[in-house]
């Protein structure tokens, strides 16, 4: 019988079997959080804001205050390349404006990309 890495593992030190699965897990749920799609625009770094919902009678129940962003492809003629970036609304007017290379060395220079 063959018997897995963490099997051997297993019988050799059950602690370090056990310990050795939770940082597997760890590792698939920081992968995770990764890929879940948070309202936070790439180019300027702005994210959501919450605050609160008031009625007439004065009672305030938290909200949020969302972005508009956007999922946008670009074409970069001086890498070759295309990439894809979630931007807000008024970053796409600015794109429009000065030309995407201008914006992405504007980030990188205030150390936001």
């Amino acid at each position: 019988i063959k018997l897995s890495k963490y099997c051997m593992i297993h019988l050799l030190n059950p602690n370090l079997f056990i310990f050795l699965k939770l940082i597997k897990k760890m590792y698939i749920c920081n992968l995770k959080k990764q890929n879940i799609m948070s309202r936070i625009c790439e180019i300027t770094g702005k994210r959501v804001m919450f605050g609160n919902n008031v009625s007439h009678s004065i009672n305030k129940t938290r909200r949020r205050f969302d972005i508009n962003l956007i999922k946008k492809r670009f074409y970069i003629p001086e890498e070759d390349k295309w990439i894809t970036l979630k931007i807000k609304a008024s970053v796409l007017k600015t794109i429009n404006k000065k030309g995407i290379s201008a914006v992405i060395k504007e980030a990188k220079a205030q150390g936001i990309i």
